[in-house]
């Protein structure tokens, strides 16, 4: 990302909805609960990514500074090298990340997961990417982006809900 990219991207109030997608749900497990999902290592590995997809860790640090690379493994056997690189870890609250290849990737996009206490010990989830451009925002929504990342929240889901 360029200097005028980042500096866009860290201030969430005058991001550009064309650059934006949000993606939310409700799970039925209390705001520590589904946090602790996202920033423990054992946890994220088993759910994160969409329905058939396995995540092989190289490395995994998750906290405001830390760095997880990981490969998303697809059902096909095809992999995808990731790496997001965590800007701001306060549970039970936010999470926000830079999540990409790798530090160079050109369409690296900006994560923001929020966590809502509802009532009856349910959370609502909010996932905000920001990507670097209208065209790469399009890209992602083309390739299924929007339903591979519903698909993602049910695991988390699936994965709390259990507990």
């Amino acid at each position: 990302m360029n200097d005028q990219t980042t500096s866009t991207l860290a201030d969430w109030s005058t991001s550009p909805l064309d650059r934006e997608i949000v993606l939310a749900r409700v799970v039925k497990a209390d705001r520590a609960t589904v946090c602790r999902a996202w920033t423990d290592p054992d946890q994220i590995t088993k759910w994160f990514g969409p329905d058939g997809f396995t995540c092989k860790t190289h490395e995994i640090d998750i906290r405001t500074g830390g760095v997880w690379r990981f490969d998303m493994i697809a059902p096909d056997g095809t992999c995808y090298p990731s790496r997001m690189d965590f800007l701001r870890v306060d549970p039970p609250n936010v999470i926000e990340a830079l999540h990409g290849k790798d530090t160079d990737d050109p369409d690296r996009f900006r994560l923001r997961v929020t966590f809502d206490e509802q009532g009856d010990d349910k959370t609502v989830v909010t996932l905000r990417q920001i990507h670097p451009t209208p065209e790469r925002r399009q890209t992602v929504i083309g390739f299924g982006a929007v339903e591979l990342g519903g698909q993602t929240l049910s695991k988390l889901a699936a994965q709390v809900e259990g507990a």
